[in-house]
């Protein structure tokens, strides 16, 4: 699966369903080549689409429970990966770095509110 997929089902999960016009905007790329990449999500049963409720113009991009159970599995291998790593530094470095998780922790918040004004 290519990095642009995977972002791309994370922002779904992190997000909810989206357009995708949405889509190809929080992830860097053109209109065309994210309603390819749908596509092939979906031919994938990683995701699906739907009408809005709100709006019968539009339609969302869901993430199935496939598309999900993929975005719980990358997560968790991410963190057993973190994990086995960590147990390879010294004392002195995880301390490092657990002083350091306040800092991390901000970031991620700018990050957050960068990509919420993005979509405005």
């Amino acid at each position: 699966m290519s990095l642009t997929s995977a972002a791309t089902l994370a922002t779904l999960d992190r997000t909810g369903p989206r357009r995708i016009t949405d889509l190809a905007a929080v992830e860097g790329v053109t209109q065309p080549a994210m309603t390819a990449l749908v596509r092939v999500m979906e031919e994938s049963g990683l995701v699906e689409r739907r009408g809005d409720a709100c709006d019968k113009r539009v339609t969302l991009v869901c993430l199935t429970e496939a598309g999900a159970s993929y975005v719980r599995t990358r997560r968790q291998a991410g963190v057993q990966a973190f994990e086995r790593l960590i147990g390879e530094l010294t004392g002195d470095e995880v301390e490092a770095l657990v002083a350091a998780l306040p800092a991390l922790k901000h970031l991620a918040e700018l990050e957050s509110q960068d990509r919420e004004g993005q979509k405005q």
